[in-house]
């Protein structure tokens, strides 16, 4: 699919699988950075910041090859839900958003240093939650699937998906990378490195 490398400045294994199963060869390099909050930054422009911030944190050392930043997080009546702390931190977080409404915000970053490419998108999906009981949260918590998750919940995960009634907008968005908006944003920008 690409005539240069495809760096992954990420440790996600979703978006590392995401990746896979469209037949592109990947290195996966995270970039380790981290990921300070920052007050009243709108939640696009938060994912595109850091999504743009862990690129180029690999992109130094691989000038010549396509770096891939990607950051995800939640946002629930305007309160931005990034991964949770511990167990305890992840209960509160499902219990907000339970029976009602949030949207996740995935920003992603396209670096080519060698061409001076710096290009950054995003993508913004609705989900609406059904009920949640303490003792499904509780169940969901103790698998541990929800530690390493933006909102605390995997939309692809056989526990978080049972949570969610519906969504409007791009599904892999939700699992943390927008495929179509990566798609789109490779052949507008970097259409000399897509294989035909």
């Amino acid at each position: 699919m690409l005539t240069v490398p495809l760096v992954l400045a990420s440790a996600s294994p979703r978006r590392r699988d995401l990746l896979a199963r469209l037949g592109v060869d990947l290195i996966v390099a995270p970039s380790n950075i981290s990921e300070p909050p920052m007050p009243g930054t709108e939640p696009s422009a938060l994912v595109r910041h850091l999504a743009l911030e862990k690129a180029l944190a690999v992109a130094h050392a691989r000038p010549s090859s396509l770096v891939l930043g990607a950051d995800t997080v939640v946002v629930h009546n305007g309160d931005v839900l990034g991964k949770p702390a511990d167990a305890d931190e992840a209960r509160r977080m499902l219990r907000r958003l339970a029976a009602g409404r949030h949207c996740v915000f995935t920003g992603i970053a396209l670096v080519h240093l060698a061409t001076q490419r710096r290009i950054v998108a995003h993508e913004a999906t609705e989900v609406c939650f059904g009920a949640m009981t303490d003792g499904e949260i509780d169940a969901y918590v103790a698998s541990g699937s929800p530690l390493d998750k933006a909102g605390a919940y995997g939309i692809q995960d056989d526990r978080g998906a049972l949570f969610v009634r519906r969504i409007e907008g791009d599904y892999y968005n939700v699992v943390g990378l927008p495929l179509h908006r990566l798609y789109r944003t490779l052949q507008q920008h970097f259409a000399d490195f897509v294989a035909a």
